[in-house]
């Protein structure tokens, strides 16, 4: 291990970042740690770019954590729609009401406090302690990871706990002396990784720039920038089949909340079946929609004892559209049936509720199902987008 590096570390990725780190995104140079935890939480996983447009409108909307706090979940569900990760949504929510109860609304300055709250990991905690409260705490996300294991030829797995630890340890020795170094050391950690030190294309395999460091990295060194960290090969990710009902009557149609422990858990839904292993070739259940009648489509979707049939008659039944979405370690193939009622249906349970199309901007829903009911709401002239 290279001490020399590890002494000036610090001192040359902050001069990097003065030149070439990324400048005037709207969380940096920010002390406030409620706005520094929001950017930390809808940057993971979510494009820079997305975060741009997304980050500014969420903060206008909830512009405290009291505000957050206060607000209904459906409520910040509906703001994060389309961002993905909808735990994030519901921890935000979690976590602003125990900063309120448990801190009288001040985030903790102390790392290990700010791991304790709801949504927050150590590297999560690492980067509030730091841009927030100048803390000399240490952070470990994917990009410093990569950043670490590169410079310093550590080949083992990073998913393995050993190699995890001492990715940890390498992470709090390299910190500035100087606390108020922190934010931009550790902004410019972010930046490196995501900008030069990047996973597929680091600006030492292009040629197009020099890395400060390509004189002391090992991975570099030993022409093995491209195979560290090493990687897991992962399994293929399973495929699954599912029907979902768009029950309509006039210009409202039938949501459903899913279970918060679900997936788009806590966000309003079209009813669906059981998800089944998409075998090739297979078919949605209903595969045959003329022969159904609308109590067996919604048996389909639902419990027989939520549902409570008042139906005299119903205008059709369709075979629509077949929507694929991809989630990060699985797909699902939704098959859509469309069914248009003459008269009401009365539903059992807080967790089915008819919506009028206008006011569907209003709901948090799964990005596909926004996109397949805006639809419906462009027909009729009613525009979903909040």
């Amino acid at each position: 291990m290279s001490e020399a590096l590890i002494k000036h570390f610090a001192t040359k990725l902050i001069a990097w970042h003065g030149k070439d780190g990324r400048q005037g995104l709207p969380w940096q140079s920010i002390r406030d740690p409620y706005a520094v935890w929001v950017s930390e939480i809808m940057l993971q996983q979510t494009q820079v770019a997305t975060v741009l447009e997304r980050y500014p409108r969420f903060m206008k909307r909830f512009p405290t954590v009291k505000k957050l706090a206060a607000a209904p979940l459906d409520d910040v569900l509906a703001e994060w729609a389309g961002l993905g990760y909808y735990t994030r949504a519901r921890n935000l929510h979690a976590c602003a009401k125990q900063v309120m109860e448990e801190f009288s609304g001040k985030f903790p300055e102390d790392p290990v406090l700010l791991e304790q709250l709801k949504g927050i990991g150590r590297s999560t905690a690492g980067a509030i302690a730091a841009f927030a409260f100048h803390e000399r705490a240490p952070i470990l996300d994917a990009n410093v990871k990569r950043i670490l294991a590169r410079l310093f030829g550590i080949g083992g797995a990073i998913q393995e706990k050993a190699v995890n630890d001492e990715l940890w340890l390498l992470a709090k020795t390299m910190l500035p002396k100087k606390p108020t170094d922190m934010p931009v050391y550790t902004q410019a950690l972010m930046d490196f990784g995501a900008t030069w030190c990047t996973s597929r294309k680091p600006v030492c395999v292009s040629g197009a720039k020099i890395c400060p460091f390509a004189k002391e990295c090992q991975a570099n060194l030993s022409d093995q920038v491209l195979l560290l960290p090493r990687k897991v090969v992962k399994a293929k990710s399973p495929e699954f089949n599912c029907d979902m009902l768009l029950l309509r009557h006039g210009d409202s149609v039938l949501l459903q909340r899913r279970p918060d422990k679900a997936i788009w858990g806590g966000l309003w839904s079209l009813p669906e079946s059981a998800w089944r292993i998409k075998e090739k070739d297979s078919k949605p259940l209903a595969s045959d929609a003329v022969s159904l009648t609308l109590k067996e489509l919604l048996n389909l979707v639902m419990p027989e004892e939520k549902t409570s049939i008042a139906v005299k008659s119903y205008k059709s039944i369709e075979r629509g559209l077949e929507i694929k979405h991809v989630f990060t370690h699985r797909r699902l193939w939704m098959q859509i049936w469309s069914v248009a009622l003459s008269d009401a249906v009365k539903f059992s349970g807080e967790d089915l509720k008819w919506v009028p199309l206008r006011q569907l901007g209003k709901y948090g829903l799964p990005q596909p199902i926004k996109l397949l009911l805006q639809g419906l709401s462009l027909a009729r002239g009613d525009d979903l987008r909040n």
